[in-house]
């Protein structure tokens, strides 16, 4: 039996089906637009198809129109549409097709087609990143896209375990440290700050574990987690293998990847059936623990104590040669792994020689130790559209961090960026030596960064900090030339292969997510793993009603309103943040920069605009990071400043259209501008961006709001938005 669509069902209903029956999950990594303009695209192309479908959106405010147990038992087959990780365990036994977000977007025929000799999901529990897709492309993209989405995957869960493990070792040594020759840097063992400095020590023994674990999950799901953070822990820890040096957060990357597909590879065997119930939770976390622990510290391990000693002695070697090239030698190498094992071979070495009374190796390896966290942070400062909000805000940790000699807080950085960032640390790196060896440079204590200058460990200081600097802005130049060139590059083959990146309206919330304005471009990296949830000020009635059909009327009582406007209350347009006053039915501006400066005129009219200028300078900054034009004819300007009072949003139509850089080539003909103030808490923006998202995709509701004759009648339609 097959469905009227042709496909082999796989759904659990009985009898002849009448209408075949799907299931989707759509989502992107900051959880906005794409999420739902993907949901609403499946949807609408289901319908013409005379298809049933359940789109579940996982989005900034949590997942909506969750898919049940009975949903998945009757289904016939499931979509995923997502770039960021999404459990299929649930899935077992159905048709999977899985794709990023734009092919979503832009195919959602295709895909339902694709659903018909779609594999059948095995049940092995696997994220979306371990999942055939039909029609993906070739095998080396796919496997790139799949290593890719399990790097950033390990990364986004490592960032905070180093900004809070770093953060609290700098406060913990700039308050409660103090220089001692025989002991460096230190804090009194008894003391309260002692105690904040433990607390930071462990978050950055964590930080290592914690990427190679999540490496694995995002390919092997829950059972590669076990293996892959005691992997990591092992490749940290160099006394397991005769190493004075663990192998850092590359030892930490190696075993992720061992990891991840060890599991998969044990999840393919077969096993007797008494045996497969504990598998997933007992032998095979087990068994990949057992045999990649042994590996690493018996095959992988010996050879970096080996090198480790070798190492040394060619650098004991070196001594009394030329100091320009021993200060860039061990400038490269104290950049290379920023705490791994080339690292700390020319820390260890530096700080062995103080004892003999060379203090000048030392210097060069302290100029250069911070060298690395500077310039990363600068990087994110120097060229924000570059990043994604969640790496500019640990660009700021990182340079705090740098100050402090912390070279671990530019770890994330290289993680996600290694052929971009560590040879723009390394070059840094390099000139900070080279630098501090030429002009002498002593330094006292086993420690580096500014703060032993401040603390009076290094003699020459003022030659020091101009190493420092020299080599910060020598790797964040570098560093942001290489990831645009790498950036160009990626989005000219995104152009080639059809799916070109879409514009993302990331309204980030809280924590350390929050981008300079609160409301950046989707960099791809960043990813919110727990949804954020709605702040209990919001008015209930403007809840978000997933099932809701799109073209359905809202019944709203006429009374005019005190300005004149008819129609329900203002406060049930998006929580009363649009009202009549900022809905303009022509947009009279003809390009990108006048339409913003007349919508903010338009914002004006609220008196809740304390300053248009900087409003307009506010949505202009966000624009240079990546357009807010989403094609169909959309734009959402969008600011986060000061110059507002409180959370506000306009709309205006254009009859001919503006210019607005949408990657599909249309001009944007309606124009929603939204501004919330500098300091606004809770993710209230974030509900009002993902309704409009989804709504917009509703090809009548965008005729309505083109046709509608005057401002009342266009704040009818927008009531349709709930």
């Amino acid at each position: 039996m097959t469905s009227p669509a042709g496909l082999p069902p796989t759904g659990g209903g009985s009898g002849e089906r009448q209408r075949l029956k799907l299931l989707a999950v759509t989502a992107c990594p900051t959880g906005i637009a794409h999420t739902y303009m993907a949901a609403e695209k499946l949807s609408q192309a289901a319908e013409q198809l005379g298809i049933d479908i359940k789109v579940e959106t996982q989005g900034s405010i949590g997942a909506e129109n969750v898919l049940t147990d009975n949903d998945v038992r009757t289904a016939d087959g499931v979509i995923i549409a997502a770039d960021k990780d999404v459990d299929l365990s649930r899935f077992a036994g159905k048709r999977v097709v899985t794709v990023g977000v734009a092919e979503g977007i832009h195919h959602p025929e295709r895909l339902i087609e694709q659903v018909r000799t779609a594999p059948v999901h095995g049940g092995g529990g696997g994220g979306t990143s371990t999942s055939s897709s039909a029609g993906s492309g070739s095998g080396g993209g796919r496997e790139r896209s799949v290593g890719y989405k399990a790097l950033m995957n390990g990364v986004s869960y490592m960032i905070p375990f180093v900004v809070v493990g770093g953060l609290l070792i700098a406060i913990s040594l700039s308050l409660g440290g103090h220089t001692d020759p025989s002991g460096g840097l230190v804090i009194p063992k008894d003391s309260f700050w002692m105690d904040v400095n433990n607390i930071g020590v462990i978050g950055f023994q964590l930080m290592v574990p914690i990427l190679s674990g999540y490496i694995a999950y995002a390919i092997g799901d829950r059972p590669a987690l076990v293996p892959g953070m005691v992997g990591g822990w092992i490749a940290n820890t160099g006394s397991l293998y005769d190493s004075e040096a663990g192998a850092g957060f590359i030892g930490a990357i190696v075993t992720g990847f061992l990891a991840g597909y060890l599991v998969l590879w044990i999840k393919k065997v077969e096993v007797p059936k008494f045996v497969r119930p504990i598998m997933p939770i007992i032998v095979i976390p087990i068994v990949a623990t057992t045999a990649l622990g042994l590996f690493f510290i018996y095959v992988i391990g010996k050879p970096i104590s080996w090198v480790f000693e070798h190492l040394t002695d060619w650098l004991g070697g070196m001594t009394g040669t030329s100091a320009v090239l021993l200060g860039a030698i061990l400038g490269l190498m104290i950049a290379f792994d920023m705490g791994g094992p080339v690292n700390k071979t020319a820390f260890l070495f530096g700080a062995g020689l103080i004892a003999t009374g060379n203090q000048e190796v030392m210097g060069m390896c302290a100029a250069a130790i911070p060298v690395m966290p500077l310039g990363q942070g600068l990087a994110t400062l120097i060229r924000k559209r570059l990043y994604t909000e969640q790496e500019r805000e640990t660009g700021l940790a990182s340079l705090f961090m740098g100050l402090f000699g912390i070279s671990e807080g530019a770890i994330p950085f290289a993680a996600a960026r290694p052929a971009q960032v560590i040879p723009a640390n390394m070059l840094g790196g390099a000139v900070a030596g080279a630098l501090a060896g030429l002009a002498g440079v002593e330094d006292a204590v086993p420690h580096g960064g500014p703060i032993v200058a401040v603390l009076g460990a290094v003699s020459g200081v003022p030659m020091f900090f101009v190493a420092v600097v020299i080599g910060t802005v020598v790797t964040a130049l570098t560093t942001v030339a290489l990831v645009d060139v790498s950036e160009r590059r990626r989005r000219g083959q995104s152009m080639v292969d059809g799916l070109a990146p879409q514009p993302e309206l990331a309204l980030v919330g809280v924590g350390v997510g929050v981008g300079s304005d609160g409301l950046g471009a989707d960099g791809g990296t960043a990813t919110a793993h727990a949804p954020a949830q709605r702040t209990s000020s919001a008015p209930a009635s403007t809840g978000s009603t997933a099932d809701a059909s799109p073209d359905a009327s809202v019944d709203r009582p006429t009374d005019a309103t005190a300005d004149g406007s008819t129609g329900a209350s203002d406060d049930e347009v998006l929580s009363g943040y649009l009202t009549a006053r900022t809905v303009k039915v022509r947009l009279d501006s003809g390009d990108k920069e006048a339409a913003i400066r007349e919508m903010a005129g338009l914002l004006a009219a609220t008196g809740k605009v304390t300053d248009v200028e900087e409003l307009v300078a506010a949505a202009l900054r966000r624009e240079e990071q990546g357009t807010t034009g989403l094609g169909e004819e959309i734009a959402i300007p969008h600011a986060k400043t000061d110059a507002v009072t409180a959370p506000v949003v306009g709309f205006a139509r254009s009859a001919e259209g503006v210019e607005w850089g949408s990657l599909d080539g249309t001009k944007a003909k309606l124009v929603f501008m939204i501004s919330v103030p500098e300091a606004a808490a809770g993710d209230e923006h974030l509900r009002i961006l993902a309704l409009l998202s989804r709504k917009l995709m509703d090809t009548g509701f965008r005729e309505r709001l083109m046709t509608a004759p005057d401002e009342a009648a266009v704040l009818d339609v927008l009531r349709e938005i709930r």
